[in-house]
């Protein structure tokens, strides 16, 4: 059984959207972040995107525990030409694809960007690669929205739009297990 315990990074106060911008986190949040760092299991492994936000967030919430290299499969949505433009400006210029990426999410891609079938298989795969590299171990997985729903949704066995339908703040903690007969999920967007 190997837990998993995925903490969104801190907040970027970015308002477009932000897939491999290499933006730093807000961390000014000392309380909430001893927190989060206490409520996760002391012995567990820590790995994290190699975006600078998720990177600062791991090293804000690692106290003690052992730390793996960064991991750029575990980046966010590779947005394209729409990376770090608002919704409102890219749905001016191309209505039907934005809403058709965000509405029926699965082979659509933005110009130059990542489907989010391609965005799954890319987690799904660095997600198997910890587990088989860290069996029964606990691992704290400092990632981003987009890397957290996609294992919410392998975990539940549900379909891209029902993951997108999960709400996952900035600092919060998604738990999910791997069983040997399958998934499991637990607590998802918990704020400590």
């Amino acid at each position: 059984m190997t837990r998993l315990h995925f903490v969104r990074h801190g907040p970027t106060h970015a308002k477009g959207m932000v897939g491999w911008s290499d933006l730093p986190a807000d961390l000014n949040d000392t309380a909430l972040l001893e927190r989060l760092s206490a409520y996760l299991p002391a012995e567990a492994l820590v790995v994290s995107s190699d975006l600078i936000r998720a990177a600062d967030t791991a090293t804000a919430i690692q106290g003690g525990r052992r730390r793996l290299p960064h991991r750029r499969d575990l980046r966010e949505i590779n947005f394209g030409a729409w990376e770090l433009r608002r919704f409102d400006d890219v749905e001016s210029e191309d209505p039907q694809l934005i809403r058709a990426y965000w509405e029926t999410p699965g082979e659509i891609e933005p110009p130059g960007g990542e489907s989010w079938n391609a965005v799954r298989a890319r987690v799904d795969a660095a997600i198997d690669t910890l587990i088989a590299t860290h069996p029964g171990t606990d691992l704290i997985v400092v990632a981003h929205f987009g890397v957290i729903l996609t294992q919410i949704q392998r975990a539940a066995g549900m379909s891209s739009n029902e993951a997108f339908s999960h709400r996952i703040d900035n600092l919060s903690v998604t738990e999910i297990t791997r069983l040997p007969q399958g998934w499991e999920t637990g607590r998802i967007n918990h704020l400590p």
